[in-house]
């Protein structure tokens, strides 16, 4: 019974947390895509690229488009682009060198593409989930 209690607190409270992160319907709109191919250098720099859309922000806050690969069971973050929100299509590219556990080898991988708005209403900036895209993905050797 007390299990159940502590685990119904436990579901509870992440709700909460995830609503005041996501916050009422987001002012701003857009989509993201990654593209379904990614580089890795010598050196592990991992870049991955694609394309976003977003509209003028009528919230304060910056946004963003943040990435991420995840090969076997990690997940790396990769970069992130400051985003320009005026309606029209973009390109983002975030590239970031694996310094940390194993690194990351040519072939199939995860990708996720974020387009987030950090929402700074309340003072505390808050991040604000626009739009997003997963995928599987292939990591090609760079090229010089």
């Amino acid at each position: 019974m007390r299990v159940r209690l502590v685990a119904a607190g436990a579901v509870a409270a992440a709700g909460v947390l995830l609503g005041a992160a996501s916050g009422p319907a987001a002012a701003v709109s857009g989509t993201v895509s990654a593209n379904p191919t990614g580089t890795v250098a010598p050196d592990g720099t991992i870049t991955l690229s694609g394309t976003y859309r977003c509209s003028m922000p009528t919230d304060p806050g910056p946004v963003f488009v943040s990435s991420s690969v995840l090969s076997g069971s990690v997940r790396h973050g990769i970069g992130g682009t400051a985003a320009t929100c005026d309606g029209a299509e973009h390109t983002w590219v975030n590239h970031d060198r694996i310094t940390h556990g194993e690194a990351m080898k040519p072939g199939a991988a995860e990708v996720e593409a974020t387009l987030m708005q950090l929402d700074t209403r309340s003072g505390l900036p808050l991040p604000r989930i626009i739009a997003m895209d997963r995928h599987s993905m292939d990591l090609r050797p760079a090229t010089a």
